[in-house]
Order: C-alpha cells, then structure tokens, then sequence
C-alpha cells in the first residue's frame, strides 16, 4: 500500500503540472486581439444552403425574379452559397471554422427560451441565459459581459470598445456602469475628434431618412467602427449589424440576401484591414453569429418562442489558434452560451473559470 504522505505528494505534483500545463497552453496563444461580429437573426439556412428558390417570389417582395436568380440563384448548394457569402466560405470555411449546419449534424442553438435579440445578445456576450432578460425593452443589462470582464484587467483597460445599429447594444453591453465605449444607435462617435470620415458618418446617422426608429444601415456603424479600428487600434473590436434582421420582419426577400451579401462583404474589409496593420497581421481572431436563428419556409420572417426552430443559429471562428478544419459536420452540438468564453479563450483568459454558469468554450475552435 501506498503511503499517505506520498501519495499525497504525487496528487499535487500532478496537480500543478495541470496547472502548469494550462498556463503553458493559455501563453503559447498567437491571437492578441479579437473582432467579434454579429449579424442579427441571419438563419443558418442561407448561410449553408444559400438563396431559397421557394423564396424568390412576388410574395416576399421579389418583384424581377429572373434577375434576382442571376445574382443569388446557383445549381447546387455549394455554389449559392458561395455566391452569397464569398468570404465566409473562400476564406473562412477554408482557414477556419464554421459550426451550425443541421443538415450536416452540426447543431448550434442559443440556450435561453425566448430567441429573440435582447436575450440573444446577452446569452452571447455574457455566456448564460438569464430569465431576467425577457424582452427588447431598454433597460440597463444586470449581468456582466465578458467584455466588461475582460476590461477590468490591466492588459485590456482602455483596449474594448462596442459598436451596434441597434440602439439597445449600449444597454446590453450596459455601457454606464461597466466604462466599455458603445457607439450604438444614433448616437455619434465624439472620440476621435478632427477625423472628416467620422465627421460625415456622424452627419449621415442624423441626416439619412430612418426606416426603423433608434436603427440607421449597417453602412454607418460599420465603417464608424472601422475608423475607430484604424486609429484607436483596441484589442476587443465589437459590431452589432441589424438589417438582416429588420428586411426579414419586412418579408423582403430581396434586401434580407443584399444586406447579407453586404455583411460578408464587410467582414472581409475587416480582415484585410487588420492583416495590413502590423499590431493585428497574424495575431487577430474573427468571431461571426447572429444572436438568433429564424423559422422554415413561409414562417422564414418570424422568431420568438412560437417559432421554436428559430433557436438554432451558426458561429465561425477565424485566426492563427482556430484549427483549419472548416465547415463542421458530425460533431458535437455548440451553444450560443459558449462564445464568450471562446472570446476570452483566445486571448488566454479563463472566463469559464471566473462565470462557471457560463458555457465553456468551443474546444475544436481553440488549438490546443
């Protein structure tokens, strides 16, 4: 028999190797920054299937349908995919991760009950459902993000920053208590004084016509955020796009695929632009989902708990410590829950650890 005080002995040797081990794993992490987007209520469907012929109709606003099926409508799914989101599937889904294809047994769904954007975002940015977040009311979020996590620490202090079309982003993100910048909104960017490009930006959010109260185009958060990006330079770039979600109540068909075409357009103008930048080339992680999923066929415009199916969404990951292992199938189901401690992952914090009621991360997507 073995000897208490040594057997003792062995348990915390082997103790702190683990630590050790894991400490070991967190510093050998190349990713020193990470771009989180997210494109609200984009259904999985579009992502790995493309356009949807049963869609392309008059009902949903299609009103020249040949020419529509010129620009979106390919023979095999593969290809309108592809036609639709270039850089997901050029780029991403070659370099990186994409997890979310039901047809190919790769689940991802948010947790909370409710699959509609307050709850999903928070689900997101937090790592947990809370039933407290049960609508799209403009209230400050209780919970801590992970960004107002990651901003306590001395190494990401003044290095976050959120930007969102939708208005309520600012309070998800709860920006008056946990000092994380948000331009959401309306509102203007008054940070980056005597630059002309964010001078018209803020001009054009207050100027252009509004379609949805408190919401400009994705144009205008995307390319004030993008300025930010250049000149600030933070190691936390968040971006919250709404049309694709606001085309899909409107059962416009047509300008729900245009402004998805347009995110992946922006994604890669976001990934150029970082591996042009020597403090992000080569070190910087991409993280792309919506916050909801959408129904099937007819209910295609609808989410919400009366539309069950509108739980499931799609995440991918691009960047130096994703494995390239591409579009997932036959794996392991994924939570929307399991991105903020992705996020924090990559960037060799422990954010499950600290939250442990929130999702751990997406092993695959980290490289170990």
């Amino acid at each position: 028999m073995i000897r208490t005080p040594y057997r003792s002995s062995v348990l915390l040797v082997l103790f702190f190797c683990a630590l050790a081990s894991s400490a070991q794993t967190a510093n050998q992490r190349v990713t020193q920054n990470v771009i989180m987007v997210m494109t609200d209520g984009l259904r999985w469907q579009e992502v790995f299937r493309g356009a949807e012929a049963s869609l392309m109709t008059k009902a949903f606003k299609v009103k020249d349908g040949a020419a529509f099926k010129k620009t979106y409508w390919r023979e095999t799914l593969e290809a309108r995919r592809e036609v639709l989101m270039p850089f997901l599937w050029g780029t991403v889904a070659k370099q990186g991760q994409i997890y979310g294809n039901r047809d190919k047994g790769s689940d991802a769904y948010v947790t909370n009950s409710f699959f509609f954007s307050y709850p999903g975002y928070s689900e997101t940015l937090c790592g947990f459902p809370d039933p407290r977040v049960n609508s799209n009311d403009n209230f400050p979020n209780p919970n801590v993000t992970v960004l107002e996590w990651l901003s306590k620490k001395s190494e990401f202090l003044g290095k976050i920053a959120g930007f969102g079309a939708w208005a309520r982003i600012s309070a998800i993100i709860n920006a008056d208590r946990s000092g994380v910048p948000v331009v959401a909104g309306l509102d203007p960017l008054t940070t980056l004084p005597g630059n002309p490009r964010v001078d018209l930006l803020n001009r054009m959010k207050l100027e252009t016509p509004q379609v949805w109260d408190e919401e400009p185009f994705d144009v205008v958060p995307f390319y004030t955020a993008l300025e930010f990006l250049k000149e600030r330079k933070p190691r936390v770039l968040y971006l919250s796009l709404g049309e694709t979600d606001e085309w899909a109540h409107g059962g416009d068909y047509v300008n729900y695929l245009t402004a998805a075409h347009r995110v992946d357009q922006y994604i890669r103008v976001l990934w150029e632009t970082v591996q042009s930048m020597p403090e992000y080339k080569d070190k910087t992680t991409l993280i792309f989902s919506p916050d909801h999923g959408r129904g099937d066929g007819a209910k295609w415009t609808d989410h919400g708990t009366e539309v069950p199916n509108s739980k499931y969404i799609w995440m991918a990951f691009l960047g130096p410590d994703t494995p390239s292992l591409g579009a997932r199938s036959q794996t392991p189901a994924v939570t929307q829950s399991q991105i903020a401690a992705t996020l924090a992952g990559f960037l060799g914090q422990d954010y499950h650890a600290n939250v442990p009621k929130a999702g751990k991360p997406v092993a695959e997507a980290l490289r170990h």
